[in-house]
Parts: structure tokens; C-alpha cells; sequence
């Protein structure tokens, strides 16, 4: 994951990570933060539809929220390892860019770009699922905790605003130019997507 000694960013303390995070190394970087903040989107999007999850008040809703609550819970496990992911794929391709472009050890450069941009890639497509499941949440869940689930839609778009800088930054690499401008469009175009139902599905939470 790193040139260092490997760590397990689900099992760190917050201080830890925190540490790890500010020292001039690496990784983890901008797309651990990104996927650790996806991460904290599906947990706050659980503990919304958790207090509605049982109530009688809520009843007509159970099977919905039942659902989204499955959604939250995977998505949580999934943003945490997407960080790890972009974490290894950055340490991967950051060695490699230290090597001289003839060194033969260089053969497998356009794999590691690749797969530094399939990590945040993955995690702008789960941004938007969870987005889309917050969504569910919407007038199906206790005013009281409209805030929370504000803040929910805000943290998914983020990390997906977060993810797409490491997409940005890597695509050039590409050495196709077809290959890149499929890679931006689609990557864009999702972000734009997310962004959008994000806007117009938050501006409904009171």
C-alpha cells in the first residue's frame, strides 16, 4: 500500500489516520480522504434511517428503509476499502514514476495509471448510489434529523468532487488519446449526474 510498513486503515484510530495522513508520505492522500468520507456519508445516512427503522410512525416506509439501510451498511465497507485501494494503486504508480522512463521495470506504467483511476472512479459510482439511496430517505424520516441527512448529501457529493481530482490528475498519463476521453466523459458526466440529484434531492429535506 505504501513504501512503508502496510496498514490497515479500517482498523486505525482516528489520530492515527490523522498522523498518517499529515506526514510527507505517499499515501494514504487525497483519495483515502475521498473514500473515508463516502464512508462516513453511508454511516450518517444509516443512523437516519436507523431511529426510523421499527417506529410505528414510519411503518409504511420499513421495507424501503430496510433496504437503504442494507445499501448504507455495504456502501460503508466499500468506500473504506475503495481508500485502501487508491491508497495501494497510488503507491504502486508513485514507485514507478521514480523509475527512468527506459528502465524495464517501467513496462507495467499504463496498468498502474489505469488502476489509480479506476479507485476513484469506483468511488465517484458508489457516491452516486449513495446519493440515490439518501434519496429513499427523503420525507420518510424524522424531521428532527433533517440536518444529519443534509450533511449525508453533502459528504457523498464530496467525496465523489474529492475522488474525480485523482481521476483528473492521472488521465494525462494515458498514453491513448481515445482512452482518455472516454475516461473523462464518462467520469464527468457521472459527477455531474450525482452532483445534480444531490442538489435537487436535498433541497427537498425539511
Amino acid at each position: 500500500m505504501s513504501e512503508g510498513p502496510a496498514f490497515n486503515l479500517g482498523a486505525m484510530t482516528i489520530a492515527e489516520y490523522l498522523d498518517r495522513l499529515s506526514a510527507a508520505v505517499p499515501v494514504p492522500g487525497g483519495g483515502a480522504v475521498a473514500g473515508l468520507t463516502l464512508a462516513q456519508a453511508n454511516a450518517l445516512g444509516a443512523m437516519v434511517v436507523g431511529y426510523a427503522i421499527g417506529k410505528p410512525k414510519f411503518a409504511q416506509h420499513d421495507a424501503v428503509h430496510r433496504i437503504a439501510l442494507a445499501s448504507f451498511e455495504q456502501g460503508r465497507n466499500r468506500a473504506i476499502e475503495l481508500a485502501a485501494m487508491d491508497a495501494r494503486a497510488y503507491g504502486a504508480l508513485n514507485r514507478l514514476w521514480k523509475l527512468p522512463k527506459d528502465d524495464p521495470a517501467r513496462a507495467g506504467f499504463e496498468d498502474a495509471v489505469r488502476a489509480a483511476i479506476a479507485a476513484p472512479e469506483a468511488t465517484i459510482v458508489l457516491a452516486s448510489e449513495t446519493v440515490s439511496s439518501l434519496a429513499t430517505l427523503v420525507g420518510t424520516t424524522s424531521p428532527s434529523l433533517a440536518s444529519d441527512l443534509r450533511i449525508a448529501f453533502d459528504l457523498a457529493v464530496a467525496a465523489a468532487d474529492a475522488a474525480i481530482e485523482n481521476v483528473r490528475i492521472n488521465t494525462p498519463s494515458l498514453s491513448e488519446a481515445t482512452e482518455r476521453t472516454l475516461v473523462t466523459h464518462r467520469t464527468e458526466a457521472l459527477l455531474a449526474r450525482t452532483r445534480a440529484h444531490s442538489t435537487e434531492t436535498r433541497a427537498m429535506v425539511s
